[in-house]
């Protein structure tokens, strides 16, 4: 519940606008207290009545209103927030907020605000993927703006991709997760891998795994419902990005290892992403092409190992390392010669063959491997295997807390 919190929602100009009446409902549904700043793009698609009606307060836009400054300011509506929603984040505020402008009401708020701030973009899945655009939110994430979506889905323009804005329910669940401040891992800092990796062979194959990243997801989510400072590294998935976690998608294991080591330190690191072991030594330019019959030979490196490098010794090494080793046969046997071998501190092992329905499936039967030797769990929703391993993890890290 969010009874009492004072949630400053900013509307900016995007057909997603439309959303936010419901969010707002649902916010209010909890108790929250919402107040609302429509930019001048937010009021062409939703009207300050509708606003007004639903958060049963005044609709603030004009930043040069006398009546308004009089009443409240743009740094009272700044100060006296808990938090700062942005929904939806347009392209056009991000960028602003990334470069400190402030030229009009919605803006200016931000700029003045010392609470924490949440934006959920939307916008066409060509302004998402611009680098321009990515290099904003980088930059606002480096900050400590926290990032709801995009999901992947239907746009405006008849047009499939990422930058759909996330369902006010996603929204509504990282605001809650927000405020759990009080969690068991609460002032932590965790790192989570999911996912597959993609290893170019040429502009347009790759080399790939059947890892869905629905594992590594749900670990991400349960440690920040838990109170966690969460980045989750992930490779393709079509997954939403879960509540109150800071997504960085990567494409190649090279990426996904520099993503990690920008992510330290952190106090616990889960590798749950399937990561190619190899990679094409010297990827073509161009689409390789059928040649009279004759087959290429595809020439392979192998890749950094991750798990390995974030378990070696030294001051930058988490507290707990924890790794994945997903097995189609002799699965305790093999995870535990991982273990050895890669210096974690646990390994989560599963059994993946084809007849289980692990990869993509939601169900999973771990074993949990550690030094003082093998605890087998019962098959479970992952997302119970997630929960399980936070409340695992808090144990160690926080002994005793509630």
């Amino acid at each position: 519940m969010l009874n009492g919190k004072r949630i400053l929602l900013v509307i900016s100009g995007g057909i997603a606008a439309y959303k936010s009446l419901v969010l707002i409902r649902r916010l209010r549904e909890r108790g929250a207290l919402v107040r609302c700043v429509l930019s001048k793009g937010g009021a062409q698609f939703v009207t300050p009545l509708s606003v007004s009606a639903l958060s049963h307060e005044k609709v603030y836009q004009d930043q040069f209103s006398l009546t308004e400054e009089s009443e409240m300011g743009h740094l009272r509506l700044s100060q006296e927030a808990d938090l700062v929603v942005v929904a939806p984040a347009t392209a056009n505020i991000l960028a602003k907020m990334a470069h400190g402008l402030a030229d009009e009401l919605a803006t200016t708020v931000l700029l003045a605000s010392a609470a924490p701030v949440m934006v959920a973009p939307a916008m066409n899945h060509r302004m998402w993927l611009h680098a321009a655009t990515l290099e904003n939110m980088h930059k606002l994430e480096q900050r400590g703006v926290k990032r709801v979506g995009p999901n992947q889905g239907p746009l405006a323009e008849d047009e499939m991709g990422i930058g759909r804005m996330a369902e006010p329910e996603e929204i509504l669940a990282a605001i809650e997760a927000q405020f759990r401040g009080t969690g068991r891992l609460a002032g932590l800092r965790a790192l989570v891998t999911s996912g597959p990796t993609h290893e170019a062979i040429d502009p347009v194959r790759y080399i790939a795994n059947r890892s869905s990243g629905k594992q590594g997801h749900a670990i991400a989510a349960a440690l920040a419902e838990m109170g966690a400072e969460t980045v989750l590294v992930s490779g393709p998935t079509a997954l939403a990005d879960p509540a109150g976690v800071s997504v960085h998608r990567i494409e190649s294991a090279r990426e996904m290892l520099t993503a990690c080591e920008r992510a330290l330190p952190v106090e616990v690191a889960v590798c749950a992403a399937a990561v190619s072991d190899w990679r094409a030594a010297d990827a073509a330019e161009q689409k390789l092409k059928k040649n009279g019959g004759s087959v290429p030979a595809l020439a392979l490196a192998e890749n950094p190992d991750i798990l390995a490098t974030l378990s070696q010794p030294g001051n930058r090494r988490p507290r707990l390392v924890v790794g994945f080793a997903a097995e189609t046969e002799d699965v305790i046997a093999n995870a535990r010669v991982k273990r050895a071998k890669k210096g974690c501190d646990w390994i989560l092992a599963n059994d993946v063959a084809p007849a289980t329905g692990t990869f993509g499936g939601d169900r999973n039967t771990i074993h949990l491997i550690t030094e003082k030797g093998v605890e087998t769990w019962p098959t479970m929703e992952k997302e119970t295997v997630a929960r399980r391993l936070a409340e695992r993890i808090a144990d160690t890290l926080r002994p005793g807390a509630a």
